[in-house]
C-alpha cells in the first residue's frame, strides 16, 4: 500500500506503474523455476506467488482509489450551492445587460446616421 507521505495522485500512479515491474519480475521467476531441468523448489514458488497476491491486490486498491478520485471530483464541491447559483446568475445578468448595451449603442448609430441625412440636406 502506498505510504502516507505519498500523496499526489502522480506519484500513487508511478508507485503503482514500479509495482507492475516488480509483479512481472515474480512472474519471470516464477516461470524460470518452474522450467528448471532440476525441479522447482516449492518454497521458492510459494514465496514468489504470495509476493505476486500482495502486489496485485495493493496494485487494485491503488487504482481503485486513483479512479474513484478521479470520478468524485467536482471543482465546486466545497463551495456553497446558492453562491454557486447567485454567480450563474450574475453572469447571466451581466450578458443580458451587455446585449441591451449593444442594442442601444446600434439605436444610436442609427439615430446619429439620420442626423447626418437630415442636416446635409
Amino acid at each position: 500500500m502506498d505510504s502516507p507521505t505519498q500523496n499526489t495522485s502522480l506519484q500513487r500512479l508511478q508507485n503503482v506503474e514500479k509495482r507492475i515491474v516488480r509483479v512481472l519480475e515474480l512472474a519471470g521467476g516464477v516461470m524460470d523455476e518452474l522450467a528448471n531441468p532440476t525441479g522447482p523448489r516449492k518454497e521458492f514458488i510459494n514465496n514468489h506467488c504470495r509476493e505476486f497476491m500482495k502486489m496485485i491486490k495493493d496494485i487494485q486498491v491503488t487504482l481503485r482509489d486513483e479512479i474513484k478520485s478521479a470520478c468524485e471530483y467536482r471543482p465546486f464541491e466545497k463551495c456553497d450551492y446558492s453562491s454557486r447559483i447567485s454567480n450563474e446568475i450574475c453572469c447571466k445578468k451581466l450578458e443580458y445587460v451587455l446585449s441591451q448595451l449593444d442594442a442601444m449603442k446600434q439605436t444610436i448609430d442609427e439615430y446619429q446616421g439620420e442626423d447626418v441625412h437630415y442636416s446635409l440636406e
